[in-house]
């Protein structure tokens, strides 16, 4: 294995043990077809250097929080009657959450992450606030059906 360093405007290589790079922390991206260095095949690059990380993790979480916020709003707005929208709506939220928490947040700002947390509670707020509408129409149904 190789570890490129950037010291004082020159580029070292370092042959370096497998084990030391896996306990170092840093954003790990996977590539999908993997390239070729000195006849070995890389399929996975770890970033140390949390000021580059940050680019390629905030222009990923982005894209991602945009596609959530599409589908959000489609959910959100659909007529469904039986509620599985508002959950499923409630359900990515959560994971969207979960993954940013878990994998993300030591590399984002935090102001970029509270943003994102208003934007979701407001669309949480407003899924469950339609669900419970929704759950207490079909119970007033059910009730008044059988009078």
């Amino acid at each position: 294995m190789y570890s490129v360093s950037f010291k004082n405007v020159k580029f070292k290589k370092n042959k370096v043990n497998g084990l030391e790079l896996f306990n170092l922390e840093g954003f790990t991206m996977f590539t999908k077809k993997g390239f070729n260095i000195n006849n070995q095949l890389i399929n996975d690059l770890k970033i140390i250097d949390k000021s580059l990380a940050y680019k390629i993790v905030s222009e990923k979480v982005e894209r991602r929080y945009k596609k959530l916020l599409n589908l959000l709003t489609e959910l959100i707005i659909s007529d469904d009657d039986s509620g599985s929208d508002y959950r499923e709506a409630l359900n990515q939220i959560e994971r969207f959450r979960l993954e940013i928490k878990n994998k993300y947040r030591h590399y984002l700002k935090q102001k970029e992450i509270e943003k994102m947390s208003h934007e979701l509670t407001t669309l949480k707020k407003e899924a469950e606030k339609r669900l419970i509408i929704l759950n207490e129409n079909i119970i007033s149904y059910k009730n008044g059906k059988g009078k």
